[in-house]
């Protein structure tokens, strides 16, 4: 295997060699699916005059702000779309779109239909169950238009790359999807590659950026790259170098806001203890972790350990009140890139204080 070369993400360079998936429509034609109603529910009084609970109707006790309120139970015997029924030719509807190719990707080759009803619900249950991940600040990222959520990145696997994605789209009012930018490293290896791609992520260069940017999309970056998943454990939680600043100026040039992101939890997954680095330039890899589990215990050492992970988008930084040669300016650059680091740090340092435990 070839040593990965990292395209940094200040590199203003066309994708080279990186081919776009092209653009598949969905056939004419198409019958649309009807969504049963599930039938009203009536109160009862009973014996004793009390009115009996409605399933699904409101208590009267408002939820505490910031928190939002879980979806209401269907009836007994149903599913949350109209029974089993419905959820079974929702699913063959499914398979045979994917079959007949009757679906759609955009030009990156993002598949929101696959993403939304298989890889998220994949995902959903480390993220919800083995992790038990608490999101704060998810109004910080805003309800439409494009956003740059910016991250510290950690874990020896990019796990929290894809925790803060099911984050986004889980908690936000308007369940927005996150584009998350990733090094070509991803985009060569069989599998994953395909799955990147079909889950929105894109190579992280400037031109795809600005491109999704502009569309309006909530685009994540994680501007450590290789140097912050892969680095000790004795340096947890110290941010390491965020680059040149080319996400300050991909945001600059879109005038979209930037919205900082801390993430506790992701760094204990995987406590790296060390690097085989002959190996790793053997296999073309950044780096090979040796943890106190792998490669000792063979593939079970590649079980993450249950750490509790907390998400905290902060406030976000307003770039559209700059002037449109801001983007060429390096000590802005160097000045906005300082403060987004700084904010995820204190924040770091903040949630750390806060943590009863590693795994509660």
């Amino acid at each position: 295997m070839a040593d990965a070369k990292v395209i940094p993400f200040d590199d203003d360079r066309a994708r080279g060699n990186v081919q776009r998936p092209g653009r598949r429509r969905a056939a004419a034609g198409v019958a649309r699916r009807d969504r049963a109603e599930p039938a009203a529910v009536r109160a009862a009084g009973d014996a004793d005059g009390r009115a009996a609970v409605v399933p699904g109707q409101a208590s009267g006790v408002e939820p505490p702000a910031g928190v939002r309120a879980p979806a209401p139970r269907p009836a007994e015997g149903a599913g949350a779309d109209g029974g089993w029924e419905q959820r079974l030719a929702s699913g063959l509807a499914f398979l045979r779109r994917r079959v007949t190719g009757e679906y759609e990707v955009d030009e990156f080759g993002y598949d929101r239909e696959l993403t939304d009803q298989v890889l998220m619900t994949l995902l959903r249950p480390l993220y919800e169950k083995y992790f038990r991940v608490e999101v704060r600040g998810i109004e910080n990222i805003p309800a439409e238009g494009g956003a740059l959520v910016v991250a510290n990145h950690s874990g020896t696997l990019p796990l929290d790359g894809l925790m803060m994605q099911v984050a986004v789209h889980d908690n936000h009012p308007a369940q927005r999807h996150l584009r998350l930018l990733a090094a070509d490293l991803v985009f060569v290896l069989p599998v994953v590659n395909e799955l990147a791609r079909k889950a929105g992520h894109t190579l992280a260069c400037a031109e795809d950026a600005e491109r999704l940017l502009r569309r309006g999309e909530v685009v994540g970056v994680m501007p450590e790259g290789f140097k912050g998943i892969g680095k000790p454990f004795g340096d947890r939680y110290k941010l390491q170098r965020f680059g040149r600043g080319g996400f300050v100026s991909t945001a600059l040039r879109a005038g979209v806001p930037i919205v900082p992101c801390s993430i506790v939890g992701a760094e204990e997954i995987y406590p790296m203890v060390g690097n085989a680095k002959t190996l790793a330039r053997v296999l073309g890899l950044p780096y090979f972790p040796v943890t106190p589990t792998f490669p000792w215990l063979g593939p079970l050492g590649a079980v993450p350990l249950p750490t509790k992970w907390t998400i905290q988008f902060g406030e976000p930084i307003a770039t559209d009140g700059y002037p449109a040669e801001a983007a060429e300016d390096p000590m802005l650059m160097f000045n906005l890139t300082d403060q987004v680091r700084e904010q995820i740090q204190h924040t770091l340092y903040k949630l750390l204080v806060q943590r009863r435990s590693v795994f509660f």
